[in-house]
């Protein structure tokens, strides 16, 4: 399984596998097709015995997929779903039953790539990311029932650097092809996605096979470069973990959110293109929040200088004295310079840019909406 992969990932590299179809002229050469259909029964046999580990309900193999009747709502309103493998209380119910040889796999795999990351990064271009489903999980969320499947997002970045992951359910999918459909004829009409079922939406051979398409669906959007950039596959991969991460630190669980502050800052750089003009900025107060309550002022404190270089010397954002105002105490505690900080806060409210004292990351975050 990881031999396949990682002859997968070669040639998204390098682009000169066989069997691939250009999109249109602006696009780059896909992976193989996602139409799954007439995969054969040793490809799939193959498939569940690597790293994908799945929980299955043979005995309500025959029941409709919640996913199909709830295909337009938000299964992530409140942020009640979470971003990695523990889901938060929406998931409190999900079967998990993952093999100890799959997650040896994964593990694997993950290194074999990390190597591969680390000896092609400066030599093969361009450089996109791979998508692997790690684990499906049947979830049971009285009344509905569902399928979560956990993909890691691996891509080019410093050695030994774990993936970072999204967990998502069909109807995410659904939504998110629908929504580029609508926008982007032209780029999608080549671009295949698993279609519905009416029965055996549960069993292990439709799980395994929806896994390997919405691999390669996803792969196929960031070869497309407007696919790429679109907001809404931006707001896919992104705005669960922020509405989760958000939703988590107003409640006071700081350790909680900092795990997925962190992924979510991880899914961003690996991304590389803005999610927003405001959401790393988000994500780096979350972060900057979550360290100083858990009494790690240093790491804190990077976060913030990290979002003042971001900020730089463009006019005044609503981001900016709150980042400075938290700079200068943290620097403060610390011992370590604050001048520079303490100097550009006093002009702002000198100048009636801020008020005085500004609000703080944490008054920021609570009242900043995620849409």
């Amino acid at each position: 399984m990881a031999s396949r992969l990682l002859h997968r990932l070669r040639h998204a590299l390098t682009g000169d596998g066989p069997g691939e179809a250009a999109a249109g002229p602006e696009a780059e050469q896909f992976p193989e097709s996602s139409e799954l259909e007439d995969d054969d029964a040793e490809g799939l046999s193959s498939r569940l015995s690597g790293t994908l580990s799945f929980t299955s309900a043979e005995d309500d193999e025959d029941q409709d997929d919640e996913d199909d009747e709830e295909a337009d709502h938000d299964p992530l309103p409140d942020g009640d779903r979470a971003a990695g493998e523990d889901a938060g209380p929406s998931c409190a119910h999900a079967e998990r039953s993952p093999p100890p040889d799959g997650q040896r796999g994964s593990q694997l795999l993950t290194r074999q790539l990390q190597d591969f990351w680390k000896k092609s990064r400066n030599t093969l271009v361009p450089q996109r990311l791979l998508f692997e489903v790690t684990s499906a999980n049947v979830v049971k969320d009285p009344p509905s029932k569902y399928v979560l499947y956990t993909l890691a997002v691996m891509g080019p970045g410093p050695p030994g650097r774990q993936p970072a992951q999204i967990s998502r359910r069909y109807s995410d999918f659904e939504r998110l092809h629908r929504n580029l459909q609508r926008q982007f004829r032209g780029p999608m009409a080549a671009i295949s996605f698993p279609r519905k079922r009416l029965r055996r939406n549960f069993t292990a051979e439709t799980i395994a096979r929806r896994s390997r398409a919405f691999e390669q669906f996803l792969g196929h959007l960031q070869a497309v470069p407007e696919l790429r950039q679109a907001p809404d596959l931006q707001d896919f991969f992104v705005l669960p973990e922020l509405r989760r991460a958000q939703s988590l630190t107003c409640t006071g669980l700081y350790r909680e959110a900092l795990a997925l502050w962190a992924n979510a800052w991880q899914l961003q750089a690996q991304l590389g293109v803005p999610s927003g003009p405001d959401r790393p900025l988000l994500t780096l107060a979350g972060l900057a929040v979550c360290h100083q309550e858990l009494e790690d002022p240093g790491e804190a404190r990077a976060c913030c200088e990290k979002a003042l270089q971001l900020l730089g010397d463009k006019s005044p954002h609503p981001f900016l004295a709150p980042f400075l105002e938290a700079h200068v105490r943290l620097s403060w505690h610390l011992g370590l310079d604050k001048h520079q900080s303490e100097a550009r806060l006093q002009a702002l409210q000198e100048a009636g840019l801020t008020p005085t004292p500004p609000p703080s990351l944490k008054e920021l975050l609570i009242k900043e909406v995620l849409d």
